[in-house]
């Protein structure tokens, strides 16, 4: 039991660093929008990398590894560009802050968070190549346990995430507030394209 634990603390280390897709899980706790589907799709996400990365792990890491990371890089560099345009244009007093509306559909939302777990190079380097890499002279049940408390931990931190920043939105309501918070969002994703630019 003690790899349930390890795979615990090991996939927070790794998931607290703060990322594209974790912004937009805060963005739409703040907006209280679709919070309960986003969350679990950056859950269910990682758990299927999580045992992708153990079960396959020296498949990915003899063959292609460096192109795979330089084609997400660029394409995650596109969809960045796109999302930041998109903030960048959005009218802020045409946002809904009522839960009971929303400004996005659905479908939106669901491919807005794929785009940003799957599109995402950091996402893999935790899941499949660290993880995986980290648990490759484990035993099998060893890799179980492992794998179950790293998919838990991904579970316990993007719902948290959402859902705080869901309590916390009744403070945020204001279009002046979320003027200033979607400026912070685009300075940080421009700050992320600049760091994949760095790493390419």
């Amino acid at each position: 039991m003690n790899y349930f634990f390890l795979g615990i603390f090991t996939g927070l280390s790794l998931i607290l660093a703060i990322g594209p897709q974790n912004i937009f899980v805060i963005e739409q706790g703040l907006k209280k929008q679709f919070v309960f589907i986003v969350c679990l799709i950056c859950s269910l996400s990682d758990t299927l990398l999580i045992f992708i990365g153990i079960v396959i792990f020296g498949l990915f890491q003899k063959f292609f590894i460096s192109y795979v990371e330089f084609i997400l890089n660029f394409l995650l560099i596109l969809f960045l560009i796109y999302f930041i345009w998109k903030k960048w244009n959005e009218k802020v007093t045409d946002l809904s802050f009522d839960n009971k509306k929303t400004s996005l559909s659905v479908n939106s939302v669901i491919l807005k968070t794929l785009g940003f777990t799957y599109l995402n190079a950091h996402v893999y380097s935790d899941t499949v190549f660290f993880l995986g890499n980290f648990s490759k002279n484990f035993h099998i049940n060893q890799k179980i346990f492992f794998g179950i408390g790293a998919s838990i931990s991904s579970f316990i931190f993007f719902f948290l995430l959402g859902y705080l920043a869901s309590y916390f939105s009744k403070y945020l309501k204001t279009a002046k507030v979320w003027k200033v918070i979607n400026k912070f969002i685009i300075c940080f994703m421009v700050y992320i394209i600049i760091l994949i630019f760095i790493d390419l």
